[in-house]
């Protein structure tokens, strides 16, 4: 199972931080810098947390709580889209057994009631550890031995031609073409000095 990947900011370490800070306040050591050097933040969040401390306490301190909207979908919701989308495509009313986001967008509507548009509905799959998955596609056609064949003898025999002809030319026209006059470097004519 992948890896859980950790929420950008740890909001209970930074409130353990923001009371330091009141504990600091409380014991008198009250200049700003000295604090932020201590707790490695800037000298205005110090300030601030003063300002606060002052007027509320230690209480005035507490954290916000978590950054952002608040999600859509509860954890529990989130694993009845998941058993849902596990049972397959076909499983849930469509006539492949392909998920694209409108169909992940409708059995999401479904299951919670809650409604996502198609083009955020990757934000859901990103929670629940999903990915962008798409199909190999091979033509019915496809014969793999001819293939194989195709692989091991023909190209290895083009390569050869190929590196034997020399080096190419991207010009349309010839590299020596009968209208191209041979090249002479600038000044003045051949055969005549200068006086």
């Amino acid at each position: 199972m992948p890896q859980r990947v950790p929420p950008r900011r740890d909001f209970s370490q930074l409130e353990r931080r923001r009371k330091r800070a009141a504990r600091l306040f409380a014991a008198g050591k009250l200049i700003p810098s000295a604090i932020a050097r201590e707790l490695k933040v800037s000298r205005q969040s110090v300030s601030r947390w003063f300002t606060e401390w002052k007027e509320g306490g230690t209480r005035a301190l507490k954290g916000a709580g978590r950054a952002g909207r608040k999600p859509k979908l509860e954890p529990k919701q989130l694993s009845e889209v998941e058993k849902a989308l596990r049972r397959g495509a076909q499983a849930n009313g469509f006539q492949t057994n392909l998920w694209t986001l409108p169909r992940v967008a409708q059995v999401v509507e479904r299951v919670t009631g809650v409604q996502y548009h198609p083009g955020h509905v990757w934000k859901v799959l990103g929670a629940m550890d999903w990915t962008r998955q798409r199909p190999a596609k091979q033509a019915r056609e496809r014969n793999a031995e001819k293939v194989k064949l195709w692989l091991e003898e023909r190209w290895p025999e083009l390569k050869k031609k190929l590196a034997a002809s020399g080096p190419g030319s991207s010009s349309r026209t010839k590299v020596a073409s009968r209208n191209d006059r041979p090249f002479e470097p600038p000044g003045p004519p051949k055969g005549k000095r200068p006086s």
